[in-house]
C-alpha cells in the first residue's frame, strides 16, 4: 500500500473528507538512476567545506530563514533581517521580519540541542515551533502544541478546502511512527529526509507554522545524521524557486503514491542548492582574498580597516556609532575606516541623513543574493 485514503466526517448540512495517510516505513523502488543521483547528491554535500565556517553559517542560516518565511507569504528580505538585527528600521512590516528572526532563532535551537545530544523527536519539534511562533503573527496558534482540532489547507472551512489533513484524533499514532521513522538509521538519509517532509506537510501537525518547520526537519536530518556538518543548505530555496512543481509533487503522492518522482525531485533540489551554495562559498572567498589585499596596500590604518571589515562580516549594514561602540573605536577612527573601504568601492554609503551615514557591505550581500 503506497497511498492513503479518505474519511468522510459531516458537520450539519455540510461533509468534507480528510486524508488518512499511510504509516511508515514504505516500500521504495530505487533504480540505478536514483542510485547514481543519491551518490552524486551524497559527494556534492561532503564538497560542502568552508574555510570561515562561523561567517557562512551565520549568513546561511538567515538566508534560509528568508525564502522558507517568503514561501509562506513575508516580503522580508535579507538586508530588512540584517537591518532588523541592527535595531535599525527595515524597509518592509516589523511583523514580516519578526518570523523571519524567529526562523532563525529555531533553527539555531534545534541545531544547537542536538550538538548537546538531545534526540531529533516530536519534544524538540515542538520546542522548535514555540520559538518560531513566538511574538508573532501565529502565537495564537498555540505554540509549541501539536493541534486539538481540524486544519485544512485553502477555503475558509474544512468543506472547501484543497486539502484536510487527518483529524486530531489520531494524530498521536501518526506522529510516534514519523518520530521511528526520522530517526530509523536502516534507511538512507536522503530518501528518509523526502520521505518524513512529506508525511509531515500530510499530517499538518500544528495549526501554523508546518510548512516552515517541515523545511526545517529536512535540515535537522540531515544534520542529525551526520550528512551535513553545519546548516549550509537552504533547500527552501529550490522549493521556493519550483513551488507549483512541488505542491504537485506532494500531491501526487498523496494520490497515486508516486513516491520515486518526488525522491527524484527532492534529489535534484539538494543537489541544485548544495551546488549553489559551493559557488556562493567560492565566489565569496575570492572577494574577501581581493578586499584583504587592497587593505594590505594602505599604511598602519590597515589594522582598524582590518577590524572594521571583519564587523561588516556580520553586520553588512551599520553606522559609524555602532562600529565604534561594539569594536572599543573612537567614533572618528571608525568613520575612517569605513570612509577608506568606501573610497577602495568594498562598501557603499547607501543613504545619508543630517545625522549620519550608512554604510553596506553591499557586494557582499549581493553575492549571498546571486542565488535568488
Amino acid at each position: 500500500m503506497r497511498i492513503g485514503n479518505y474519511k468522510v466526517h459531516k458537520t450539519g448540512s455540510e461533509s468534507y473528507k480528510s486524508y488518512i495517510p499511510i504509516k511508515l516505513p514504505i516500500e521504495v523502488q530505487i533504480d540505478s538512476r536514483l542510485m547514481e543521483k543519491t551518490s552524486s547528491v551524497l559527494t556534492e554535500l561532503g564538497n560542502l567545506s568552508v574555510p570561515s565556517l562561523d561567517l557562512f553559517l551565520y549568513m546561511y542560516v538567515r538566508k534560509e530563514a528568508v525564502l522558507s518565511s517568503q514561501i509562506e507569504g513575508t516580503q522580508s528580505s535579507l538586508n530588512d533581517l540584517i537591518l532588523f538585527e541592527n535595531n535599525q528600521k527595515p524597509s518592509t512590516q516589523i511583523s514580516d521580519v519578526t518570523e523571519v528572526s524567529r526562523y532563525v532563532e529555531a533553527l539555531n535551537y534545534g541545531i544547537e540541542r542536538i550538538n548537546s545530544g538531545f534526540p531529533l523527536c516530536l519534544r524538540l519539534l515542538r520546542e522548535i515551533h514555540a520559538i518560531l511562533l513566538h511574538d508573532t503573527r501565529g502565537q495564537e496558534y498555540l505554540p509549541g502544541e501539536f493541534r486539538t482540532s481540524q486544519n485544512w489547507i485553502g477555503g475558509t472551512r474544512p468543506g472547501n478546502a484543497a486539502f484536510v489533513p487527518p483529524e486530531p484524533q489520531i494524530l498521536d499514532e501518526y506522529l510516534s511512527n514519523l518520530e521511528n521513522y526520522i530517526n530509523n538509521d536502516e534507511i538512507p538519509v536522503l530518501s528518509r529526509a523526502a520521505v518524513a517532509h512529506v508525511q509531515f506537510e500530510t499530517i499538518h501537525p500544528f495549526l501554523d507554522g508546518n510548512g516552515r518547520i517541515g523545511r526545517l526537519l529536512i535540515i535537522l536530518i540531515l544534520f542529525n545524521s551526520g550528512m551535513l556538518k553545519t546548516p549550509l543548505l537552504y533547500i527552501s530555496l529550490y522549493f521556493k524557486e519550483h513551488r507549483f512543481e512541488y505542491y504537485r509533487q506532494l500531491n501526487d503522492v498523496r494520490e497515486k503514491g508516486t513516491w520515486e518522482d518526488w525522491i527524484d525531485f527532492f534529489l535534484k533540489g539538494v543537489m541544485s542548492v548544495a551546488q549553489q551554495a559551493i559557488s556562493v562559498i567560492k565566489k565569496t572567498t575570492l572577494f574577501f582574498e581581493t578586499c584583504y589585499e587592497d587593505i594590505s596596500k594602505i599604511g598602519r590604518q590597515r589594522f582598524s580597516i582590518e577590524q572594521v571589515l571583519e564587523y561588516l562580516k556580520k553586520h553588512p549594514i551599520t553606522f559609524a556609532k555602532n562600529v565604534a561602540s561594539d569594536l572599543k573605536l573612537s567614533i572618528p577612527t571608525a568613520r575612517a575606516a569605513l570612509e577608506t573601504l568606501a573610497k577602495h568601492k568594498i562598501v557603499s554609503v547607501t543613504h545619508v541623513d543630517r545625522k549620519q551615514k550608512t554604510y553596506t557591505f553591499q557586494k557582499y550581500l549581493n553575492l549571498l543574493n546571486e542565488v535568488d
